[in-house]
């Protein structure tokens, strides 16, 4: 019961209530990045969702698109802006997935969405993440996020599948609240994002 009708129904009204309680903070944010990013405050990615399907992921625009000589984009590091840097330690980045949520694409709960060249690197086993809705946190990230090895979150990801249900949700968004309180395991070794995923070897 809770899968199937109550999970999300709980998550379309608690998306569509933060959206209006944070609307302020959306607003704001939305600016500072507009100033930052020449006009670009959001950007959209194509994400699998439940069983691969394919969605576009909104999300602030924390870097810019600065290129060097060559034309080529500069690291991540080095194009996140001073705003998008707060944005990211904050954990703002995330409200517009909020946005996903409303639309169904998206759970408060699940494994994070990945990109979609992702897809043929899974073995049999990291594939059952998309056995369930992808979410805006997960069991991966409360124990780790972008700190914790690629093996390491699948293996979280795949255990959250298993163990699903409203307490161990309830448990996930509690320690989220924490992880973002203390800003804890945003970056992967010293980087802006976490290391490319390059297959099982």
């Amino acid at each position: 019961m809770y899968k199937p009708l109550i999970k999300p129904f709980l998550d379309f009204l608690t998306a569509l209530i933060g959206l209006l309680v944070l609307s302020p903070i959306f607003i704001l944010v939305t600016i500072g990045l507009a100033i930052a990013n020449k006009g670009k405050a959001f950007f959209f990615q194509k994400r699998p969702g439940k069983n691969e399907r394919i969605f576009s992921i909104i999300k602030f625009k924390t870097m810019n698109d600065k290129k060097d000589e060559n034309g080529n984009l500069l690291s991540d590091a080095e194009r996140l802006t001073a705003v998008g840097k707060f944005v990211r330690k904050t954990s703002l980045d995330e409200i517009p997935q909020l946005i996903n949520v409303v639309k169904g694409d998206m759970s408060f709960v699940g494994p994070r969405p990945l990109l979609p060249e992702y897809l043929p690197l899974y073995n049999a086993e990291q594939q059952k993440r998309h056995q369930v809705k992808p979410g805006i946190t997960g069991w991966a990230q409360v124990n780790g996020r972008n700190a914790l090895s690629w093996q390491g979150k699948f293996e979280k990801d795949v255990e959250y599948v298993q163990r699903q249900s409203f307490a161990f949700d309830l448990k996930i968004l509690i320690l989220t609240l924490k992880k973002v309180i203390k800003s804890e395991g945003i970056n992967q070794g010293g980087q802006a994002t976490a290391e490319k995923f390059e297959g099982n070897f």
